[in-house]
């Protein structure tokens, strides 16, 4: 399962990867994530990237994260906050980020509200708040 949300004010995509993601389902999620990429063209583009229950998945489904985060990165986005708890989809997030570049712009995160802080804010502020 997965959702796509955008919050319009601040240019930020919120997304959750929930479980396992079958190819067919990833096909779906990245055409919703660059539709909202591209809503947001010429923007500072955040993404706050919920994946705590997402389950490492097969080697296209990993493909396809890796070309829209290129997309991503090619279409405005400045910055991703990820939240990730297993171990093993650490590992493969890890490869998909260095491959597609998003490594240079990402963050891990505990909670939902320090994620959104810094998207916001950047560094200084997230840290003041």
């Amino acid at each position: 399962m997965y959702r796509v949300d955008v919050d319009k004010q601040h240019a930020i995509i919120d997304l959750v990867l929930d479980g396992l993601i079958r190819p067919d389902e990833m096909s779906k999620f990245v055409e919703e994530l660059k539709a909202a990429t591209l809503g947001l063209a010429g923007r500072s583009i955040k993404i706050k990237a919920d994946m705590r229950t997402f389950r490492p998945s097969a080697p296209q489904v990993a493909e396809a994260l890796r070309d829209v985060q290129q997309f991503g990165i090619n279409h405005g986005v400045q910055r991703v906050a990820e939240m990730v708890e297993s171990q093993l989809a650490v590992l493969q997030l890890n490869r998909v980020a260095r491959e597609s570049g998003t490594d240079k712009i990402l963050r891990r995160f505990t909670d939902d509200s320090s994620a959104r802080r810094w998207l916001i804010y950047g560094e200084e502020e997230s840290l003041s708040v």
